[in-house]
This record gives structure tokens, C-alpha cells and sequence, in this order.
């Protein structure tokens, strides 16, 4: 029993760590404040919005009773006498010690409130505010209520009048306060989502973590579908996050406003509301834990059913040539089939939930009555006091079920928190990785340099070249040739920095002085400016730069067929490979890198054309590093590294190799 408990306190611990871990940033350094003195500033936040409510009707309450002593007896006499008790008895200091503190606090962390963050937490204080006013005038409406009804008990024709239009102005005044408290929810989700998603992007750009999380291997990585987490969790994870604790704040005030009405009314329909509620809450929190569980699977299956879909669009003209219809159809209805049979599954959990609930919250609606006929009957209240314990019952058991009455929105919340959670921690931890053979990237832009290198692929130990050494300086050009699957992608990758040796180091230049281009070109999604200018800054060339780089890669077509340079298209499918092959060639020429690395970067063009670019490069007098299989290709190459495929190598002139030989 106790191992049981422990668990569930740890599995409690690690999912608050969880969720601290994403969204304490947004309102205060992660690492300069705890949690604890995260959750005591939230608490703060309600000691100084309270206070300057307190601060303000008193104000308002003191001007009122200077110009207008008639209104303040006629319609808020309840509220001024309210003031008055607060002021006169130890309540008052104790609301004016619990702002100081407040103040104090915020006082204290205005180091860590930089950057912005005191925004966040401004917006968040006005939100509260607005709560608070809406839970003032609730409370304030059981008053009305029980006045209203005693009025039409009594039939007090005037009274009843005078006091329906006290609460129609409640409504008029409320009203615009609750739309308000809307919109700035909102606008806080908005803003939190930009910042977490911003943040999450620059991760995942970052030390390529991108491509290290292979969305496609995600057996490897454990994480599936970053689109997915980046996009809808996070927007998930603000919105509902904002609503859990607006909802919890609000649930502090309704209690806060009601239980002391309660408490004056019946001491017995308060505890017997207390018992309840933790018997009730107690049972529905065990039978939701399914629901987690679920509303994860469901989150994963839904986005591998949607990335599936997205896969035959970009993948379409291929689809088509095979004629592969039907073997899409298939594997996209098995993704869809685990949709169906596993929100299915949640479908019947969610029905269990919620006659469970509205049994409870039916239940408790006989309380007010059980309890509360005997006294009525008795003469010890009148019926406008009874009407005013069953109106006050009703807040304080919406605050005290507040947790019930979101279990599934929980279920959900706590799914996503896992996911896009443990989406940032992987992130972090490929950001944050150390290796002991990390490849030395110095600043010399005058040579490549491979010092006794064992590759192996990444999470193996089958070799693919063993103690390579190797030299590249400027001017050089090298051909990687061998047979397929030897491992000449491999070395490329090496020498990019995208595969680390297992053993030796590398010295390489500058990421700008080093562009890899490989046999299907990268197009991006923008315009044909963008794409020729890629990596680069678009405006560090002109127009003319840039037509006159389509002429010397034969693509004269382009300009012709797309004279406005900012025109976007789906160019993978607009262009074939040999034309996308040629414009990768023009990105070449444009960032003029000192090395260029080229995975047969020319094996959809003829040979003439093949023989055009090398001499293009030949001329631009950079070193080439270049994987190919055509004889026709040594002639501008100064040597050739030959892979055998058993991690063997050579090294040799081109004028002593014959592609024979391979």
C-alpha cells in the first residue's frame, strides 16, 4: 500500500516537473527561481490583486458617501457595511499585511521580471482582477437573490422592483467585465504560444537537432511528429494551461467569496458539502487515470494519420508513375484504422467519466434541501435565506468539483504536457550533448583534414572506413568513387559535420565557407529568388546577379517562363530533377564557399551540360569534393579517393585510376 502511494507521488512529482518545466519560463527564469517560488509569486498575484480591489471600493465607497450619501444607503448599504467590518476588525490588517508581502515579493524577483516578463505577469494580474470583480458580483447576487425572494414572499411590490433593477445593473456591469477578462485570456494564450513556439523552433534548428530527431526513425529517437508538437500541442498546452489556472484561481475566489456565506447560514450543510465533495473527487480522479493514457494514444495516431496524408501530397508525382494507389490507400486506412479503434476505446471511457459526474453534480443538488427544509420548517429562516444557502452551496460546490468537472480536458492536458515536453527535453539534450570525439571546426579556410578516422553509422559497429587520412586544401578537387553502398554518402556527411568519426578528428572550415549539394536538390518553400539565394540572405544580390547566374546554368527557361523573381510555386513539382539539379548549381555560384562538396550532384543531366558546371567551378578556382560514377567526371578532378566497401580505402591521381577498375 505504501509502494503504491510513493508511486503515485512520484508520478505526481515528475508530471508537476513536467509541466513547471514549461511554463515557468515564460513568466520567470527557469533557472534563478524554484517552483516553489514560482507557485508563491501565482499566489502573491491574488494577495496584491486583492488588495487593490479592497484599496479601490474603499475609495470609491468614501467619494460615493461624500457626494452621494443617498445612493450609498440605498443601493449599497450591504457593501459599505461590509467595508466597514473589514476596516474595523482584524481582517483589514490582515488584507493590508498580505498585499505588502505580495508587493514585497514582486519587489524582490524585479531582476528575474526582466526581458519582457513583467508583461506577462501585468496581463495575468488584470485577468485575475476581472475574476475577481465577476466573483464580487456573484456573491453579491446571493444577497440579491435572497432580498428578491423574501420581496416576492412579503409582496413588496416597490422593494421587489427596486431590487430586480440592483440586479439587472449587476448583469450590465458584469457583462462587459467578463467579455474583457476573455479577450486578455486570449491575448496572453497568443503571446505565450508565440514565445514557447519560437522558443521550441530555435531549439530545434539549433546543432541540428532537427536532423538528428529523425521524424522517420522514431523508434531511435521516441519522438514522433515534431510538426505535431511544435504546432498543435503547444497550442494546446497555452490554452488550457491559461484555463486550468485561471480556472483554479477563479475556483480560490468563488470559495473564498462563498463559504463564509455558507458557513453563517448552516455549519451543517458546509461540512456535509466538504464530505462529499472529497468522496466524489476521490473516485472520479481513480476512474480518469485511463483517460491519460488514452488521450496520449490518441494525440500520437491522429497526428501518424495526418502525416501520412501529407506524405502522398508531397510525394505525389511518384505515387502516380508507379501507379501506387493502392498500397497508400492501404497503409493510410491502417492509420486511420488506429484512430477510429482507439477513440473508440475513449469514447467509452469518457462515458463512464461522465455519468459519474452528473450523477455527483445531480446528487448534490438534494443536499441544499435535505438539509436546509429543517430549519425552514422550523421557522429558524425565512425562504429568502434559503434560496441564499442553496445560490452560495451551488459556488462553493463548483469550486470545490472544479477538478471533476475538467477531468477529461485533464486527461487531455496531461497527455500533451507529456508529449510536448518530452519533445523539449530530447531538443535540449542533443543541444546540450557532449562527445568525446567532437570534430574540431577551426576557423582556416585553407584546407579539410582527416586525422586517422574510423566511421561507423550512427548507433552501430559495423565499420564503413577505417583510419582514414586525408588532406584537402584550396584548389584541390577529389573524386569519391565506388561501388553503391560503400559508404561515399557516409564520408560526405562526415566531412559536413552531420556524422561525428568514432574515432580521429577532423579540422574543417567555417559552415559558410562549406556548402554540401546534394543529388536531389533541397527547394525550399518560398520564391525563385529565395531558392537561388539559399542559404543566403535574399537582398546581398541584385536581379541582375541573379539572372545572370540562371544563364550560365542553362536555365534561361526560368527567366522566360517566371520573369518576376519573387513569383513562389511548388517547384519540386514544377521543375524537373535535371532543372533543379542545374538551380542548385546556381545557389553554387551565388554563396561562392570555398569548398563545395557534390553527392552526384549532376546524375539527371547529360553529359554535356555536366561538363559545362564543372567548368563553371573550374573557373570560380574553388576546392570540389565530389561523389560520382561517370568516367567523363576525372578530367576535372585532380585525384580520386576509391572506398572499397570493408572500410578499405586508396587514394589516388586521377591520371593513375581507371573507372574500369570499380
Amino acid at each position: 500500500m505504501n509502494t503504491s502511494i510513493s508511486g503515485k507521488q512520484k508520478t505526481l512529482s515528475i508530471q508537476l516537473g513536467k509541466l513547471r518545466r514549461l511554463a515557468q519560463p515564460f513568466f520567470l527564469p527557469l533557472d534563478q527561481v524554484s517552483g516553489w517560488q514560482f507557485i508563491w509569486l501565482l499566489i502573491c498575484l491574488l494577495f496584491c490583486v486583492g488588495g487593490l480591489v479592497l484599496i479601490s471600493i474603499t475609495g470609491l465607497i468614501e467619494i460615493l458617501e461624500k457626494f452621494q450619501p443617498i445612493l450609498t444607503e440605498k443601493y449599497l448599504g450591504g457593501v459599505v457595511k461590509t467595508i466597514a467590518t473589514i476596516w474595523t476588525s482584524s481582517w483589514g490588517w490582515l488584507f493590508s499585511i498580505l498585499f505588502i508581502i505580495g508587493s514585497c515579493s514582486f519587489f524582490a524577483f524585479r531582476q528575474q521580471l526582466r526581458n519582457r516578463k513583467w508583461i506577462h505577469w501585468l496581463l495575468l494580474g488584470i485577468i485575475v482582477l476581472m475574476l475577481l470583480a465577476v466573483n464580487g458580483i456573484n456573491a453579491g447576487i446571493g444577497f440579491i437573490a435572497r432580498d428578491l425572494t423574501n420581496a416576492l414572499v412579503q409582496k413588496e411590490q416597490s422593494g421587489f422592483y427596486r431590487i430586480l433593477g440592483i440586479y439587472a445593473c449587476c448583469f450590465i456591469v458584469a457583462l462587459p467585465i467578463r467579455v474583457s477578462q476573455i479577450f486578455f485570456t486570449y491575448k496572453l494564450g497568443l503571446i505565450w504560444r508565440e514565445w514557447l513556439s519560437n522558443s521550441l523552433i530555435s531549439d530545434y534548428l539549433n546543432n541540428k537537432a532537427y536532423y538528428i530527431l529523425n521524424p522517420n526513425d522514431e523508434q531511435v529517437t521516441d519522438v514522433d511528429n515534431p510538426d505535431q508538437r511544435i504546432t498543435d500541442d503547444t497550442r494546446a498546452f497555452t490554452g488550457q494551461s491559461l484555463q486550468f489556472t485561471l480556472g483554479i484561481f477563479d475556483a480560490l475566489l468563488t470559495f473564498s467569496l462563498n463559504i463564509l456565506i455558507l458557513w453563517s447560514i448552516s455549519t451543517t450543510l458546509t461540512f456535509s458539502l466538504f464530505g462529499y465533495a472529497a468522496f466524489a473527487t476521490t473516485i472520479l480522479i481513480i476512474a480518469g487515470k485511463n483517460l491519460v493514457r488514452i488521450d496520449f494514444d490518441q494525440l500520437r495516431y491522429e497526428a501518424d494519420f495526418r502525416y501520412g496524408l501529407v506524405h502522398i501530397r508531397d510525394n505525389a508525382e511518384s505515387i502516380a508513375f508507379y501507379s501506387g494507389e493502392d498500397p497508400e490507400k492501404n497503409e493510410t486506412k491502417r492509420r486511420l484504422d488506429s484512430v477510429v479503434q482507439n477513440f473508440n476505446l475513449l469514447i467509452i471511457w469518457r462515458v463512464i467519466i461522465d455519468v459519474m459526474r452528473r450523477s455527483i453534480n445531480y446528487a448534490g443538488n438534494f443536499f441544499p434541501y435535505l438539509i436546509m427544509a429543517i430549519p425552514y420548517f422550523a421557522g429558524e429562516i425565512d425562504y429568502g435565506r434559503f434560496i441564499q444557502a442553496s445560490f452560495a452551496f451551488g459556488m462553493v460546490e463548483g469550486s470545490l468539483f472544479f477538478v471533476v468537472n475538467q477531468i477529461e480536458e485533464l486527461a487531455k492536458f496531461t497527455a500533451g504536457i507529456s508529449r510536448l515536453e518530452g519533445f523539449q527535453s530530447k531538443v535540449e539534450q542533443v543541444n546540450h550533448r557532449k562527445e568525446k570525439n567532437q570534430i574540431i571546426a577551426t576557423s582556416s579556410k585553407e584546407h579539410i583534414l582527416i586525422k586517422n578516422a574510423d566511421l561507423y553509422p550512427p548507433g552501430s559497429n559495423e565499420v564503413i572506413i577505417n583510419n582514414l587520412n586525408l588532406s584537402i586544401n584550396q584548389q584541390d578537387k577529389l573524386l569519391v568513387v565506388g561501388p553503391s553502398g560503400c559508404g561515399k554518402t557516409s564520408l560526405l556527411r562526415m566531412i559536413s559535420g552531420l556524422w561525428k568519426p568514432h574515432t580521429g578528428t577532423i579540422e574543417k572550415p567555417n559552415t559558410g565557407d562549406l556548402l554540401f549539394i546534394p543529388q536531389k536538390p533541397y527547394m525550399i518553400l518560398g520564391s525563385l529568388r529565395e531558392q537561388l539565394c539559399y542559404p543566403t540572405e535574399e537582398n546581398k544580390f541584385s536581379d541582375e546577379q541573379l539572372r545572370s547566374v540562371l544563364h550560365e546554368v542553362k536555365l534561361e527557361s526560368l527567366i522566360e517562363r517566371y520573369p518576376d523573381l519573387d513569383i513562389k510555386q511548388d517547384w519540386p513539382r514544377i521543375l524537373s530533377l535535371g532543372e533543379q539539379q542545374r538551380l542548385a548549381f546556381g545557389r553554387l555560384l551565388l554563396n561562392a564557399p570555398t569548398f563545395a562538396v557534390l553527392d552526384e550532384a549532376t546524375s539527371a543531366l547529360d553529359v554535356k551540360t555536366e561538363k559545362h558546371l564543372y567548368e563553371l567551378l573550374r573557373n570560380r578556382d574553388l576546392a570540389v569534393i565530389s561523389v560520382g560514377h561517370r568516367p567523363t567526371l576525372i578530367e576535372f578532378h585532380s585525384s580520386v579517393l576509391e572506398l572499397v566497401g570493408d572500410g578499405n580505402w586508396r587514394l589516388l591521381p586521377t591520371t593513375s585510376y581507371h573507372f574500369e577498375q570499380s
